[in-house]
This record gives structure tokens, C-alpha cells and sequence, in this order.
């Protein structure tokens, strides 16, 4: 889990981390021709308001232990989405949300999902025969954070509460079970050892929590102490308003810095120096459009790394250009750096034509291995389960 989660971390920030590091290339102080017109995510479209109307759908029980006084009567709080309810608070927090089943749906994720059923079809099948969770119908929402993983979704079917309940069960809150997955090993002479387990947890058969610190379980039960109305009162980190795009989040400074290599420490202590988070948002309704909305304090620190980033990707679109690299060069022109006060915007995107025939190697269909009859299909005739 710990490895998807970087993944995941990787897939958010890695063209952010691309075009920032084209600065080691140099300045530059040519102005950028006029990029192709490409629609970038700004803000919530239509269709993305529907979405935020219809996820509110918890309403936080009244508290029975609370006097009210005398001629008053309690006042039911408004519906919430519970997935929003369970992200961090504060500053410094890293929260990705993958819209999963609007992002399977667009042409990016029909092109995935070709390679995926390609090569890891039976695996797929697999998975929904043993959980009873088809992730192409039955997953909604996947947020990457600090301390672990959140997947919202339908998780209501009794193979996968078997599953997870195999290692026994403790009831949480109002509506949740925690769970410690692989907790017991057999051992070779009959015994049973005891270790650290994976800390799941599940609320209200629509959201599952998947903790990978040592104190996993305490994070859990954060989570579900924020869903539920027990957590701090603070907003999470990402608002309804800013819900839009397939792929959307903030990343902390220190979430970034983990994703640079080691070469490349000058470059992660100066984004260090000047950002405090960099807000994502990405668009998968035609191609790949990515929004990067960095922050800092210090307005001049952050003024100067938006200038020198848009002039290293100016020089770079020139040398591709005369280098006739016309593939980096198409990119480049999507490319483009929005100053904005103590901010800045970094624009990129990637067509769609191009992302066709960068995955042309996996959608083709693979010729599946001859059949090698074993010594039973040669003496016993074959049956066909049913």
C-alpha cells in the first residue's frame, strides 16, 4: 500500500516537478509565443456543482447527551459530504483526491482501461470474485494523504466484510469497524505469531480507511472522528469550491520534497524556501490539463521562482524547436506561468493524440501463450465449469 501510495503522490505532482526542474536549465527572457487554446480547470463547471449537490448526504446525529434549554428546540445540521468530512485539517497537509469513476469515464481512462483488460483482465475478475467490489462500478473516490489512504465507494457486500473481519473486528463511533489485516502468521510448528498488521478501517459500508504508520489505527480513527463530528472545527483542506477536475488536492512542500531525487536537493530547497503548498487541479475531459497553484509568505520569493520557471520553459520550447524535437516542443507550448501575487499558476497539458500513441503499445491485444495440455488433458477429457 505504502508503494501505491507514492505512485499515486507521483502521478499529482510529476509534471509540476517536470517543469520545474527545466530550470537548472538556465533563464531566459524571449516571450512565449501564443500556446495552442486548451481548456485548463479553473472552477467548478456545471456538471461538478451537480456532483457537490448530490454528495452531501450525512447528517451528523444529534447528540441525546446534550440539555437543551427550556422552549428551544435542536436545529439539524445541514447534509455533508463524508469524504470532504474525513480530509485533514490545517496547514501543512497533503490531500490528492482521484475522482476514480469520472476519471474511468473520459478518454484517458477508456485508454487505460483497454490496456488494463489487455493484460490484467483475469486479475481484475479475480479480485471481484473474492471482495465482491467491482472498482470499475463500485469505486468513487480515492484521497492520497499524510497518514494513508481513503477510497469512498460502494463496500457493502459480505465477502469483503469477511475478508477484512478475518482477524476480528471492533466497532468505532457511530458507524464504523476497525480492523488490523495479516495480524496473525502460522508458524511452521503449529503456532501462531503476532505482528503488525495493516490498520483498515470502514464507515458505514461507503468509505474505507487504510492506515500506513506504525499508529495507523489512531489515524483512522481520526478520520472517522472528523466524518462523524468529533474532530476539530476546522475546515478541511480542500472545499467544496475547489472540488473540480478529475484529479485534485494539495500537496505540502515536504510531500513534494520527498518526490525529488537526491541530485536534485538545490532545486527542492528552493521550492522549499518559497512555497508553503502547491494546490492541483487536473482536467481528463479531453487530454491531460494540469493547474498548479503555488504559495508562499513571501511574496518576492515566490514572484521570483514564477519568473524563473517561466523563462526555463521558454528557453526550452526555443532549444526543442531548434533542435526539432517537434513532440517536446507541441508539449511546451501548453506550457505557461501565471503570476499572481503571492502566488502563481503553472499551466501544462498533454493532448490527447499525444497520450494515444504514447499507450499504442499496450492497447494493442496480446496473443495469448500457447496451451501446454497437461499429462491429465491428455488421458482425462476436459471439463467446463459452469
Amino acid at each position: 500500500m505504502k508503494r501505491q501510495r507514492g505512485v499515486w503522490l507521483a502521478l499529482a505532482a510529476g509534471l509540476f516537478i517536470l517543469a520545474a526542474w527545466l530550470m537548472l536549465s538556465g533563464q531566459g527572457e524571449e516571450e512565449t509565443p501564443a500556446a495552442p487554446k486548451v481548456e485548463f480547470p479553473r472552477r467548478l463547471r456545471p456538471q461538478e456543482r451537480e456532483r457537490v449537490e448530490r454528495r452531501r448526504t450525512y447528517v451528523m446525529p444529534q447528540d441525546a447527551g446534550v440539555a437543551l434549554a427550556p422552549g428551544t428546540a435542536s436545529t439539524p445540521d445541514k447534509p455533508r459530504d463524508p469524504l470532504l468530512a474525513a480530509l485533514p485539517r490545517g496547514a501543512g497537509k497533503t490531500a490528492v483526491v482521484i475522482e476514480a469513476n469520472a476519471l474511468r469515464y473520459s478518454p484517458i481512462g477508456e485508454l487505460l482501461l483497454e490496456c488494463l483488460m489487455n493484460r490484467g483482465g483475469k486479475e481484475l475478475e479475480r479480485f471481484k470474485q473474492t471482495t465482491g467490489v467491482d472498482p470499475l462500478k463500485d469505486l468513487d473516490r480515492l484521497v492520497i494523504t499524510d497518514d494513508g489512504l481513503i477510497v469512498s465507494g460502494n463496500f457493502g457486500d459480505p465477502r469483503l466484510k469477511e475478508l477484512l473481519a478475518r482477524d476480528g473486528s471492533v466497532a468505532y463511533g457511530d458507524g464504523a469497524s476497525l480492523f488490523e489485516l495479516g495480524r496473525s502468521r502460522p508458524l511452521p510448528d503449529g503456532g501462531v505469531a503476532q505482528r503488525q498488521g495493516l490498520s483498515v478501517g470502514a464507515w458505514n459500508d461507503q468509505m474505507l480507511m487504510f492506515g500506513f504508520k506504525p499508529d495507523g489505527m489512531n489515524g483512522i480513527k481520526d478520520v472517522i472522528d472528523r466524518v462523524e463530528g468529533r474532530g476539530p472545527d476546522e475546515p478541511p483542506v480542500i472545499s467544496e469550491n475547489s472540488t473540480y477536475g478529475e484529479m485534485y488536492g494539495v500537496l505540502s512542500v515536504e510531500q513534494l520534497r520527498k518526490l525529488f531525487p537526491p541530485e536534485q536537493k538545490e532545486l527542492a530547497d528552493r521550492l522549499a524556501a518559497a512555497a508553503q503548498n502547491v494546490e492541483l487541479h487536473v482536467d481528463a475531459s479531453s487530454g491531460f490539463a494540469m493547474t498548479a497553484q503555488v504559495k508562499g509568505a513571501d511574496a518576492a520569493l515566490v514572484t521570483d521562482l514564477g519568473k524563473s520557471l517561466g523563462g526555463a520553459l521558454s528557453l526550452a520550447r526555443m532549444k526543442a524547436q531548434a533542435e526539432d524535437d517537434t513532440e517536446l516542443a507541441q508539449l511546451l507550448d501548453f506550457a505557461k506561468v501565471r503570476p499572481d501575487g503571492d502566488s502563481f499558476g503553472l499551466e501544462m497539458a498533454v493532448p490527447l493524440d499525444v497520450i494515444q500513441k504514447q499507450l499504442a503499445f499496450c492497447r494493442e491485444a496480446q496473443e495469448p501463450p500457447p496451451a501446454t495440455p497437461s499429462p491429465e488433458a491428455t488421458s482425462v477429457p476436459s471439463e467446463v465449469a459452469h
